[in-house]
C-alpha cells in the first residue's frame, strides 16, 4: 500500500499535463502512485496518461466512457486508490521540488491527522510567483494536531481541495465524495474539515497554482455558474444533518454571501442576461440559510443586506460608485504625483543656480538603500580625516537607522534631497544618482562601484540583449561622462571598466574600501557580530550567496539547502543571502540551522560572521578571500550563466576555491572535507594576489586623501605584501568550528 494517492484529473490541459506528471514522478519521495483520470478529454491527455503508465507502474491511467466534470473524474480517482493519503492536483498544477517528501514528514510528525492542509503560490505565464497572502494562518505553532473549532480562521483560507491530504480511511469511512458542476470543491472541503477529528499544518508551498491566461473554467462566461447554489445547499444539507455541527452555520452564511457577491462583481463569469436571474436565485438562498451570528466586516454590511433584500439596482449602483470613487481616486493620486513632481523640478533649477557648498558630500549606495559598501566606508573616513565637512546619506525612511549619528539622512524625492545634489561639492555612490541630476562646474563625483567585475557590464552587455533587458546604452554613457574618478579595486577591475565605460574620468586603483573592514575588525568583534546573527557557539557557518540570474524571469534557488545541512551534521549552520527569490522566498517554513540573511544590509557583516562562503558568479568571492578562509563555487549552470551574461575570463580554470559543477558534487566537497583543504588554501592565494593587491584596510584612506584633501604627493599609500597582511580572524571555539582552516 503507497503512502500516497496523487490523483490527477485531466480534461483539455494536454499543454500542461507531462509538467504536471514530471513533478511527481521526479520527487524524492517515492512512496506513492498516481491516478490520471481521463475525463473524455478531446485533446492528447488520453494518450499522455498511457505513455506515462506504460513507462511508470506506479501510474495508472483510467479513461472515462464520457466526459462528467472535475468532481465525478476525482471520484473516480479515488475509487482506484490504494494509498494512506489522498492529495488532489489539477492537471494544469505542478507540485514544487521535495513537495511530498515535506508532506511526509510533517503527517509523521503530527500522528497522522485526517487532514493535513499546506500552502501553495500563484505561478504566472510571465513566470512570476507569488506565495498565498494568507500563509500565516499556516503557522506551525501550537498545537501539533487540533479540530477547527480550535483554528476557525483556517476557514479564510482558499477552500480547494487540492492544498490538503487527506486520510484515506477517515474519507471512506464518512463517506466524503464530490458533487457534479462548478464549484465542487464547496460541499467537499468545508464538510472534510467540519468534520475531520484532526486537523494539522505545513507551513510549506507545496504547489504551484497555474494562473492560465485563457481555458480556465472557472473564468469562462457560463451560466454554469448557477452551480453555486447547488453546492450551498449541499453545505447546508450537511450541516443540518449533523446537529454538532451547527456553530459552524453562521460561519457557512457569511462565507456563502462573500462567494455570491464575488461571483456577480466578476463582469466575465456571468452572462448579461442572466444577471438579475444570479442576484435573485442569490437573494433567496440568503433569505433561506439566513443564520446571524458570524462576524462581518463594516465594509460588507451594505452589500450583504442589499443581497439578502434582493436589492439588485441598488447594489449595481452602490459597485457603480464604488469604481469610479476608485478611478477618482487614482486620478487625483496622479495629479498629486504630477504637480509634486514639476515642484520638485523648478526647485532643483533654483538650487542648481546658487553657490555650491565646498563643505557638503552627498553619498549613496545600492540604489538607495542602508549605509553599506564603499560608499559607506568613504564617509566614515571624510569625517574622519576632513575637518568641518558636512555628509549626508541618501537612503530609504527604512533604512535611515543604519545611518550614523551625525551624517544626515536624506530620503529620496524629497525637496532637501534634491537641495543636496544640487548644491554638494562631492557626490560618492557606488551605482547611479537619480537620472535628473545635471552635474554642475566644481562638483566632483566618484563613483565607487559594486566590486570586481566577472560578468560582462556596462557597453560590453550591447551584443547580450539578455542581459541587457533594454539598457538605455545612450542614456548610461551620459551618466558615465559625470564621472570624475572611478574607484578600482586591481588592475582587472581597471581594464574591464574603462573599456565598459568609456569616458575621460580618472581610475584611482587604490582597492576596495568596503574591503578596509576585513583587516580592521577583530575576533572579538566577530564573535558579537555570529551571537547577532543567531550562530549558535561552536558551529561552523557557511555563508551561502548566489547571484541574480539574468536568463531566468523568475530567481529560483539552483542548491537544496536542506539536504546541505543534512549531508553537512549538526555542528554546521547555513547563513542564505539569495536573491530576490520566487514568491516567498522559499518553498517551506526555516529549517533551524538554515538563517535567512536575504534581508541583512552589510554583506561584510555576513562575511566576517562566517567560516566559509558558497556562491556562483557573485563579485563577493574577490572581497571574500580578503578574509582568508574557503570559498566554494556551485555552478550548475555555467553554460547557460556564460550564454546570457558572459564572463571576463574562465571562473572554472582561475577559481578561488573548489568548484563543483552540481548539486551532489558539492555535497561530496564537503563530505570529503576537500573543502577546507590544502588545494582549498592554494586555490585562494593564487586568487587573493591577483585581485586584491591593494586590500590592506587602508583604501578609504587613499581615496580621502585623493578626492576630499586633494594630496597626490606618496598616493597611493604603501600596500604591505600580501604575506604580511592581518586579515580578522574567527574567534577560538571548542568544537567543530575551531577545525576550519584559515
Amino acid at each position: 500500500m503507497p503512502r500516497f494517492s496523487v490523483i490527477v484529473p485531466a480534461f483539455r490541459v494536454q499543454a500542461y499535463l507531462h509538467a504536471c506528471l514530471d513533478s511527481v514522478l521526479a520527487q524524492s519521495f517515492k512512496d506513492y502512485e498516481i491516478v490520471v483520470v481521463d475525463d473524455c478529454s478531446p485533446d492528447a491527455c488520453g494518450p499522455i496518461a498511457d505513455e506515462y503508465a506504460r513507462r511508470d507502474p506506479r501510474v495508472t491511467a483510467l479513461h472515462l466512457p464520457r466526459n462528467t466534470g472535475l468532481g465525478p473524474a476525482r471520484n473516480a480517482g479515488m475509487g482506484r486508490a490504494a494509498g494512506d493519503y489522498l492529495i488532489f492536483l489539477d492537471g494544469d498544477d505542478t507540485l514544487l521540488p521535495d513537495a511530498l517528501q515535506t508532506i511526509a514528514d510533517r503527517i509523521d510528525a503530527t500522528g497522522e491527522p485526517d487532514v493535513l492542509m499546506y500552502d501553495y503560490a500563484r505561478t504566472y505565464w510571465t513566470g512570476r510567483s507569488v506565495r498565498n497572502v494568507l500563509a500565516a494562518h499556516l503557522d506551525e505553532g501550537g498545537p501539533a494536531r487540533f479540530r477547527l473549532t480550535d483554528r476557525p480562521e483556517l476557514l479564510r483560507l482558499l477552500m480547494v481541495v487540492w492544498n490538503k491530504a487527506y486520510r484515506r480511511a477517515f474519507i471512506e469511512a464518512e463517506g466524503f465524495t464530490f458533487p457534479p458542476g462548478y464549484y465542487e470543491d464547496t460541499p467537499w472541503t468545508y464538510p472534510v474539515l467540519m468534520s475531520a477529528g484532526s486537523i494539522a499544518v505545513l507551513d510549506a508551498v507545496c504547489v504551484s497554482y497555474r494562473q492560465r491566461r485563457r481555458g480556465n473554467i472557472l473564468s469562462t462566461t457560463s451560466e454554469k455558474h448557477f452551480d453555486v447554489f447547488d453546492q450551498y445547499d449541499r453545505v447546508f444539507a450537511f450541516i443540518d444533518a449533523r446537529p454538532e455541527l451547527a456553530l459552524w452555520r453562521p460561519v457557512m452564511f457569511r462565507r456563502m454571501l462573500d462567494h455570491f457577491s464575488a461571483l456577480f462583481a466578476s463582469r466575465d463569469r456571468l452572462p448579461h442576461h442572466s444577471r438579475a436571474a444570479f442576484f435573485r436565485r442569490a437573494a433567496a438562498a440568503c433569505r433561506r440559510y439566513r443564520t446571524p451570528g458570524a462576524p462581518v466586516p463594516r465594509r460588507a454590511l451594505l452589500r450583504h443586506g442589499l443581497l439578502r433584500l434582493g436589492a439588485r439596482r441598488t447594489y449595481q449602483a452602490l459597485s457603480g460608485a464604488q469604481r469610479l470613487g476608485g478611478r477618482l481616486r487614482l486620478g487625483s493620486a496622479a495629479v498629486r504625483r504630477a504637480v509634486r513632481g514639476a515642484a520638485l523640478r523648478a526647485h532643483y533649477r533654483i538650487q542648481s543656480r546658487l553657490p555650491l557648498r565646498s563643505r557638503d558630500a552627498v553619498f549613496a549606495a545600492r540604489g538607495g538603500g542602508g549605509y553599506t559598501g564603499s560608499p559607506a566606508a568613504i564617509e566614515a573616513k571624510v569625517r574622519e580625516l576632513v575637518p568641518g565637512v558636512r555628509t549626508a546619506w541618501i537612503c530609504r525612511a527604512a533604512d535611515a537607522h543604519t545611518v550614523p549619528t551625525g551624517t544626515r539622512h536624506l530620503a529620496p524625492g524629497t525637496f532637501a534631497h534634491w537641495t543636496a545634489l544640487a548644491r554638494s561639492a562631492y557626490l560618492v555612490n557606488d551605482a547611479a544618482f537619480d537620472r535628473g541630476l545635471v552635474k554642475r562646474r566644481g562638483q566632483v563625483l566618484l563613483q565607487t562601484h559594486e566590486g570586481t567585475p566577472l560578468r560582462t557590464v556596462g557597453t560590453d552587455l550591447l551584443d547580450r540583449p539578455a542581459a541587457a533587458r533594454g539598457t538605455d546604452f545612450e542614456r548610461l554613457l551620459r551618466s558615465v561622462d559625470t564621472w570624475d574618478f572611478s574607484l578600482s579595486a586591481n588592475p582587472h577591475s581597471t581594464l574591464v571598466r574603462e573599456r565598459a565605460y568609456p569616458s575621460a574620468y580618472l581610475t584611482l586603483e587604490y582597492g576596495s574600501p568596503r574591503n578596509d573592514v576585513y583587516h580592521r575588525t577583530g575576533p572579538a568583534d566577530v564573535a558579537r557580530l555570529r551571537e547577532t546573527l543567531g550562530i549558535p557557539a561552536g558551529s561552523t557557518a557557511l555563508l551561502y550567496a548566489p547571484t541574480h540570474r539574468d536568463y531566468r524571469r523568475v530567481q529560483r534557488p539552483d542548491l537544496d539547502l536542506e539536504r546541505l545541512i543534512r549531508v553537512l551534521g549538526p555542528q554546521f549552520v547555513i547563513l542564505a543571502r539569495a536573491p530576490r527569490l520566487a514568491g516567498p522566498g522559499g518553498h517551506r517554513a526555516p529549517h533551524p540551522r538554515i538563517i535567512d540573511v536575504s534581508g541583512h544590509r552589510s554583506v561584510e557583516t555576513l562575511a566576517l560572521a562566517s567560516d566559509a562562503l558558497i556562491t556562483d558568479y557573485a563579485s563577493l568571492m574577490f572581497d571574500y578571500v580578503n578574509l582568508d578562509r574557503p570559498v566554494v563555487l556551485h555552478l550548475a549552470d555555467i553554460e547557460a550563466y556564460e550564454a546570457a551574461r558572459g564572463t571576463y575570463f574562465d571562473i572554472t580554470a582561475f577559481p578561488p576555491g573548489i568548484v563543483a559543477r552540481g548539486q551532489d558534487e558539492l555535497f561530496d566537497i564537503f563530505a570529503t572535507d576537500h573543502w577546507r583543504g590544502s588545494r582549498s588554501a592554494q586555490l585562494r592565494a593564487a586568487f587573493r594576489a591577483r585581485f586584491c593587491p591593494y586590500d590592506d584596510g587602508y583604501a578609504a584612506e587613499r581615496v580621502v586623501r585623493r578626492v576630499f584633501l586633494g594630496e597626490t604627493d606618496g598616493l597611493p599609500l604603501p600596500v604591505p605584501s600580501a604575506a604580511r597582511r592581518t586579515p580578522a580572524a574567527l574567534p577560538a571555539q571548542d568544537g567543530a568550528g575551531a577545525g576550519v582552516k584559515n
